[in-house]
């Protein structure tokens, strides 16, 4: 478990590194640590096989779920709840072509994780937003009631999708907010997704609650999507779980899964999430140590380095919040001066709407050594950006 190893990943078809020579991507959510050993093992075990046809779904594989869910987060679920799905944006579209229909208002929190309004808008439906608050003196994000209540009661509005952790903020919803969002969607009879495949990267008080811990009686209308990919690193496995309490939601959103041809595994999927789920714990804890120790660097960083910046995550996922309003009202503009200028690129808040123009995302789940060259690339290019705007100021009043 050694986090310190700067691993060359060019050449190897990541989309993160495919990127000019000399510039270091820190933007998309992948981690550039090796996966746990345990989850190795069991994908060379596989393929040592060399038998490769067509995948089901074991009983091993919902057990490993349930197993993990009251390890690790003290939460009970039943495997009938239970369903495989090849990722967890190809279940979320699904259930939103299933459950809603075309010219429906489909309810989001901005700043909020960009490829929901692809899954939203690419399937003919529309983007109803209640943005979330920022205060300016906390620098955090809290729920705006009464206008995510109006939004709601739209009779247009079919569907909620929640992100728990609130990916790019860095935000665990507390059990009291969770219990008055799921309420407020039976009042307006609003079936409720809940994206938590961040759910184990959060790295401090207030903990992770599942969505699927409320009691029973508050899981009526309620999806959970779930998956190993953001913890372990293993996106490209494309294994997801979609928890449904529900009996007649969930027979709607298996036949939709179905139809869509998402819920057949690929020959990795199975073996690497339960070796995931029964045998790398250990390895998780490490990792989680070494995200903590790299928010310490950036925000130690950003407090002695560039006071023009503001850190505004919490306590959860890699995914740090800047920021930069001191600096710009255009994320857009300064993403694209800082790669132009260092080669550094992170993500524009522009992208997940709500007031995201005033912020970057920055991925810290990196080995220290490319964390500390991302962080000088940042300082160069913040200096330039203030040198820049001087300039033109200068030109301006000429």
């Amino acid at each position: 478990m050694d986090f310190n190893e700067v691993i060359d990943r060019r050449g190897t078809n990541a989309v993160k590194w495919d990127v000019p020579a000399g510039d270091l991507p820190m933007w998309i959510a992948d981690m550039d640590f090796p996966t746990a050993p345990a989850i190795i093992q069991a994908i060379q075990k596989k393929a040592a096989f060399g038998v490769f046809g067509y995948e089901t779904v074991p009983p091993a594989y919902f057990d490993a779920v349930c197993h993990w869910y009251a390890a690790e987060h003290d939460t009970q679920l039943r495997r009938e709840w239970l369903l495989y799905c090849t990722g967890v944006i190809p279940a979320l579209s699904s259930i939103v072509r299933r459950v809603s229909h075309a010219g429906d208002n489909v309810v989001v929190q901005a700043p909020v994780y960009d490829i929901f309004y692809h899954s939203i808008e690419n399937n003919g439906r529309r983007t109803l937003t209640s943005n979330l608050d920022y205060d300016l003196t906390t620098h955090r994000y809290t729920i705006n009631w009464s206008d995510l209540e109006i939004k709601l009661a739209d009779p247009l509005s079919t569907l909620m999708i929640l992100c728990n952790p609130h990916n790019p903020i860095g935000k665990a919803w507390g059990k009291t907010d969770l219990q008055k969002i799921a309420a407020l969607c039976r009042k307006y009879h609003v079936v409720l997704v809940s994206d938590e495949i961040h759910g184990d990267l959060v790295l401090g008080p207030p903990a992770y609650t599942p969505i699927f811990a409320l009691p029973a009686n508050d899981l009526q209308g309620i999806i959970a999507l779930v998956s190993p990919s953001k913890s372990f690193n293993v996106a490209a496995l494309h294994a997801a779980t979609v928890v449904i309490a529900d009996p007649a939601l969930r027979t709607v959103v298996n036949r939709g899964l179905n139809n869509d041809e998402l819920a057949e595994p690929n020959l990795m999927a199975v073996p690497a999430t339960i070796a995931a789920y029964t045998a790398s714990a250990g390895w998780l804890t490490a990792l989680k140590q070494q995200l903590v120790k790299n928010r310490t660097i950036v925000s130690r960083f950003i407090r002695n380095e560039l006071p023009q910046i503001t850190l505004a995550s919490e306590n959860a996922t890699y995914l740090l919040w800047l920021d930069i309003r001191q600096l710009s009202a255009d994320a857009d503009q300064f993403t694209h001066f800082l790669q132009d200028r260092t080669g550094l690129i992170l993500s524009s808040g522009n992208v997940y709407r709500g007031d995201g123009q005033y912020f970057i995302r920055m991925n810290s789940a990196c080995p220290p050594p490319m964390l500390q060259d991302g962080l000088q690339r940042l300082k160069a290019g913040v200096i330039a950006w203030i040198k820049n705007q001087q300039v033109e100021k200068t030109a301006q009043d000429k």
